[in-house]
């Protein structure tokens, strides 16, 4: 039956097949791409009725490269073409899905595609061997890389569907593995107000960011949602009367008005480098995409102390925990405390679906030595269904712990004494771990979800 539509057709609807009846045939689809109006669409193609008979992607994807593998043979133009048009529903399906991240694999006896939905990697398709090696030379095409380098790790770039996208690749023990970033994603939710701030924070914290000069910190370790609250930051302050210049490894958001620089090492354009060269350039705001060495952080203490305001990012485990990295690197602990406005640090908890079920409180799921786990009685756990890809879990909220540098905590950094948390206590300041909790609570998330950051409070 494989005569009765070409290969081309097959792969672009996600068809194949399986019963000619003469006047009706009985196609099955992929899931993912049935529509209602693609009965006529086909049975217009096909000239006679089309039944259609919804299966998974890997099943349909199984049959189409069985049936499908070699029908461009002859014509590589329109196999590239196809290989093309299969990247271009990847990309697009990642940005539907929301995924950060694609990751393309080659085992022994199958490969599979993986998308990072919510922080979690979570397999969608599974394709041919033969056509992955075939789609791997695609990829590294478009992104302008060495077809004929299998041995060691590229890196790359390409736009595909109006979106930037980060290519690496490294040899495995099976062939080749591409993790595609996607980039230049929309500014829509940028809003510091859907990011999960309560309303004292909020305050506190964009009386610290509207403040003409000074440091505002924002640390965690990665995937934990830093860049997105500096990019809403920044989409706040953006104005016609400021000039706002930054370096950053990768540029992951496009933003209008802001002067924006891609971090490349290999030529010397580091962090320093860059913002040695901004303060030429008469800024009133800049954003490092990160502090590493002392060599950055001396730049933008000298930055802020010259009329600035400094946007960073770092990797602590908490907000006072900035202070003390940064005396680390070897800065003068009286300067941080003319320098810094606010230190924010910061986690991205996963939510739980609708599907989620009440459970009895099971003191196995806490840390043994967290002590609040006394008021739970019961809390949820995830099932997972259809709408939220089986995880058990939709979307992500930030929870933060902020620490504002007024004169008082400013003395005690400046006197190097050891009464941070004190004063985190006497102004009933919440730590990552009260949030964490508090959402267990709630019913928002689950205690295995959070259970690393009640660890780090210990």
């Amino acid at each position: 039956m494989e005569e009765i539509l070409t290969g081309e057709l097959a792969w672009f609807y996600g068809i194949v097949p399986i019963k000619d009846e003469g006047e009706c045939i009985e196609l099955l689809i992929d899931e993912t791409k049935f529509k209602e109006e693609l009965q006529i669409e086909l049975e217009i193609i096909l000239g006679k009725k089309v039944k259609l008979i919804k299966t998974s992607t890997i099943l349909v994807e199984r049959e189409l490269s069985k049936k499908y593998r070699n029908a461009s043979k002859g014509n590589n133009d329109k196999k590239d073409d196809l290989q093309s048009d299969f990247l271009s529903e990847i990309i697009q399906e990642a940005i539907s899905l929301k995924s950060s991240d694609i990751h393309f694999e080659i085992y022994e006896d199958y490969t599979r595609i993986r998308y990072r939905l919510d922080g979690v990697l979570v397999q969608k398709r599974t394709i041919d061997k033969e056509l992955y090696l075939e789609f791997v030379n695609i990829i590294k095409i478009k992104s302008n890389l060495d077809i004929t380098e299998k041995r060691l790790p590229q890196d790359g770039r390409t736009k595909l569907g109006g979106y930037d996208i980060r290519v690496s690749v490294i040899p495995t023990q099976f062939g080749e593995k591409i993790v595609m970033r996607v980039l230049g994603k929309s500014t829509d939710s940028l809003d510091l107000n859907i990011l999960g701030f309560d309303e004292d924070e909020l305050k506190s914290y964009l009386e610290a960011v509207q403040k003409s000069n000074g440091i505002v910190l924002i640390s965690g370790p990665t995937g934990s949602g830093k860049t997105t609250t500096l990019y809403a930051t920044l989409k706040l302050l953006n104005s016609i009367e400021k000039n706002i210049v930054t370096i950053e490894d990768p540029i992951e958001y496009v933003l209008d008005g802001v002067n924006q620089m891609q971090l490349n090492e290999d030529i010397g354009l580091t962090f320093s480098s860059a913002l040695r060269s901004f303060l030429r350039q008469d800024p009133d705001i800049i954003m490092l995409g990160e502090i590493r060495d002392k060599e950055t952080s001396s730049m933008a203490i000298r930055a802020s102390l010259t009329g600035h305001l400094v946007l960073s990012t770092i990797h602590t485990n908490s907000a006072l925990g900035t202070i003390s990295r940064l005396v680390d690197m070897g800065v003068s602990p009286f300067l941080l405390s003319e320098t810094i406005n606010v230190t924010l640090a910061q986690r991205l908890v996963r939510k739980l679906c609708g599907c989620k079920k009440k459970v009895s409180f099971n003191s196995n799921d806490f840390p043994s030595s967290y002590k609040t786990l006394l008021k739970t009685k019961s809390y949820f756990k995830e099932v997972g269904c259809e709408k939220c890809h089986y995880t058990g879990f939709s979307g992500r909220r930030a929870i933060y712990e902020i620490v504002v540098v007024d004169n008082e905590l400013a003395t005690e950094i400046s006197e190097k004494t050891n009464n941070f948390n004190k004063i985190l206590k006497k102004r009933n300041i919440k730590t990552l771990a009260d949030k964490a909790y508090d959402l267990v609570t709630k019913g928002e998330t689950t205690p295995s979800e959070v259970y690393p950051i009640l660890i780090n409070a210990i």
